[in-house]
């Protein structure tokens, strides 16, 4: 007998490469969008690193830090008020990003920091920096470098 016509080979074979392909191919909840960063002089020793992640997904997930060509180190901060003077932080435990919802990086508010860049950013140019995250691994963005005086859009 030739199973390789056989109705039930035809349906196993379909449920095996349905599942591998499911397991080989999770669909991706984590998003991220916006990355930018500001333009910098030649001796800056930071620059900041604003994005927006949104999770899609039904559980949250932690923003645990970054890594980039870029600079030595990349620090993940928060700003904030605190008794009337702006404070800034290092997020040692990272950033909850919250099922169904999104976290903003901006300027005045959490962050990235890019740590003794390796160069000067230039208006108009690109860089790449790698997110990690606790659930969906390593997310890799590029960053659009504006002008020294930009905020969010």
């Amino acid at each position: 007998m030739d199973t390789t016509h056989s109705p039930r080979f035809a349906i196993a074979a379909a449920l095996l490469l349905a599942v591998a392909g499911a397991i080989a191919a999770p669909k991706a909840t984590l998003r991220v969008e916006d990355a930018w960063s500001r333009a910098t002089p030649p001796v800056a020793p930071v620059a900041g690193g604003f994005l927006t992640v949104v999770n899609a997904g039904d559980k949250p997930d932690v923003l645990l830090g970054a890594e980039s060509d870029l600079s030595q180190r990349v620090e993940l901060h928060e700003m904030r008020m605190d008794g009337g003077m702006m404070r800034m932080r290092e997020l040692t435990d990272g950033l909850p990003v919250p099922a169904r919802g999104k976290v903003v990086l901006a300027p005045g508010g959490y962050h990235l920091m890019f740590i003794k860049p390796k160069r000067a950013l230039v208006e108009g140019e690109r860089f790449t920096a790698t997110l990690r995250f606790r659930d969906a691994g390593k997310v890799t963005t590029t960053f659009t470098v504006r002008g020294m005086g930009a905020g969010a859009h």
